[in-house]
């Protein structure tokens, strides 16, 4: 018999408890972080400059940058724009804080950041793109032309006078003065520098060149200054925490100014227009995802209006930080977040290292920039393929040197708009003559399309031959009842005259001269078939002279078709 003895049972040893496998860095993050270093290296001169050049501290440029990395840069809109504060608005700035003070420009640039926010969320971001190409460039040339005026000015030590054009016309004696100066001398030879460094150091072989050429040329300049001694101003510097002041709420009573008003519309439509446009050019700089225009125009506005509430410079997205952050190889939006990471970091580590920078590099700086903004190749070929276009670009630019920002964007979008209606009612006048038989020759090819109407019809135009015909009734109607009135009558060749095009008030003029100077003892066909637009005014003044022409000739007017009102 089979043994019964027990079997063994196996011990089973206790697993070690399994840990979680390590998490892995973000994707793209080795990428983002070295671009994030480059655009903070090019960003943190700019920020000091335009803040000096609009007359408000050095630190406030700083904290508009970092508004612009931190809160901006974290949402949504377009991946790799940065934003910060603009050379664009250092004009505009410049104004409000002489109009208004320090404390009104939180107050402007926190209800402009409110509108952007309400557009965004109504969704109108895509309506910016409406507006036109040449009125932007026109816009920022006008910007451009300023800023090199001004800082030409700060450079030689000269008081910049009144006046756009004034201080174009008085540049080349406020140079020639600065060179009998030593100081003036110096300040000017340090900005010229600086520029030549600027233009000079991408051309640099090897990986030196990947160095931003501003930053490059505030620290030659740096050196330059305190090595010889230089007799130039530095920037001076405070307190990161002193130089944000809130605005008061009595302050907010200005909003109810008109001239306040009106700097707020100019900060919402000149920021919003800059950054959306700059969007669609920064777009065609990679392949990721395109630009939502709401939600960044949203972002714009979240970040105005924190910039609003520290009493900062407004922000915009800046093409040139954003065109070096995607050069850079950003992938994701964590670049422009550390930019603004590094910028809080420097400002609150190193603010002392500020106090080291010459103001003539500084300005310097936004020479290079204000020239950039001067499209000159493109307009030279905007000449050459559309000319209105290239106007309303020399207009716009010559208005803002000569008056204002606002009055400027005004006049080049009215002069657009003008121009639109004067193309939108392009009309073309053509008259030729036609035999009654070549019109009954036309007419039989198109024959089976037309419908005979009833014969008292005729019966009641030939008992009242002067009277115009009803606009609903086609030329083959009339032929397909009367085929051979051509040999019963004998009447004369009819005079056919065809519109095509827009017919609208701004046209009406020539429309009338034409139709006016038509012989009355003709019988005359106005086509109209030709026409993708007749508005009211040259409907009802169509309609009234061919009852004039019919009534004082011995022939009808013939409408075909009349298009619905």
């Amino acid at each position: 018999m089979p043994s019964s003895a027990p079997v063994p049972r196996r011990r089973l040893r206790p697993r070690p408890p399994q840990l979680p496998p390590p998490r892995s860095l973000p994707p793209h993050l080795r990428q983002d972080f070295a671009a994030s270093l480059v655009v903070f290296l090019v960003a943190l001169p700019l920020c000091v400059g335009i803040a000096v050049a609009s007359g408000v501290p050095a630190e406030l440029g700083l904290v508009t940058g970092i508004v612009g990395g931190l809160v901006t840069g974290a949402m949504r809109g377009s991946s790799f724009q940065v934003s910060g504060p603009a050379a664009g608005l250092t004009v505009l700035v410049l104004e409000t804080v002489r109009t208004f003070g320090a404390a009104g420009l939180g107050v402007v640039v926190l209800a402009a950041g409110l509108v952007q926010t309400v557009l965004g969320l109504l969704r109108w971001g895509r309506w910016f793109r409406a507006i036109s190409l040449a009125v932007v460039e026109g816009m920022l040339a006008g910007i451009g032309l300023v800023i090199v005026a001004g800082q030409l000015y700060a450079a030689a030590g000269a008081t910049a006078p009144h006046g756009g054009f004034a201080r174009l016309a008085g540049l080349p004696g406020a140079l020639a003065g600065a060179v009998l100066e030593p100081g003036a001398a110096a300040s000017v030879a340090l900005a010229a520098g600086t520029v030549l460094v600027i233009v000079g150091w991408p051309r640099l072989p090897g990986r030196t060149a990947a160095l931003p050429g501003a930053l490059v040329a505030v620290l030659l300049a740096a050196l330059v200054t305190a090595l010889g001694g230089l007799p130039v101003e530095t920037v001076r510097v405070g307190g990161l925490l002193d130089a944000v002041r809130p605005p008061d709420p009595g302050a907010f009573a200005a909003l109810a100014e008109p001239a306040v008003l009106g700097a707020v519309l100019a900060f919402a439509l000149i920021a919003s227009a800059e950054s959306l446009f700059g969007a669609a050019a920064v777009d065609r700089l990679h392949d990721g995802p395109a630009t939502d225009y709401d939600r960044e125009l949203l972002a714009q506005g979240v970040g105005n209006t924190v910039c609003g509430l520290l009493g900062a410079l407004p922000l915009t997205a800046v093409i040139v930080r954003s065109s070096a952050n995607v050069r850079a190889g950003a992938r994701t939006r964590a670049s422009r977040v550390l930019h603004g990471v590094w910028l809080l970091v420097f400002a609150a580590l190193l603010p002392g290292a500020l106090a080291y920078v010459p103001l003539p590099a500084l300005a310097g700086i936004l020479v290079h920039a204000g020239w950039k903004l001067i499209p000159f190749r493109g307009l030279a070929a905007l000449w050459r393929a559309h000319r209105g276009e290239a106007a309303i670009l020399a207009v716009t630019a010559a208005a803002i040197v000569a008056t204002g920002m606002l009055e400027g964007v005004l006049a080049g979008l009215a002069l657009a708009v003008a121009k639109a209606a004067w193309e939108a009612s392009h009309l073309r006048v053509e008259h030729t003559e036609h035999t009654e038989h070549t019109e009954h020759t036309e007419h039989t090819e198109h024959s089976d399309r037309t419908e005979h109407p009833d014969h008292t019809e005729h019966r009641e135009h030939a008992e009242h031959p002067d009277r115009t015909e009803h606009p609903d009734r086609t030329e083959d109607q009339a032929r397909t009842e009367h085929p051979d009135r051509a040999k019963d009558t004998g009447h004369p060749a009819v005079l056919r005259v065809r519109l095509s095009g827009g017919a609208t008030f701004l046209r009406l003029p020539k429309l009338l001269d034409v139709l006016e100077a038509l012989p009355r003892d003709r019988p005359v066909e106005l086509d109209l078939s030709g026409l993708h637009h007749l508005d009211h005014a040259c409907r009802a003044a169509v309609t009234a002279w061919a009852e004039r022409h019919a009534a004082a000739g011995p022939h009808p007017v013939r409408l075909r078709p009349l298009p619905g009102p």
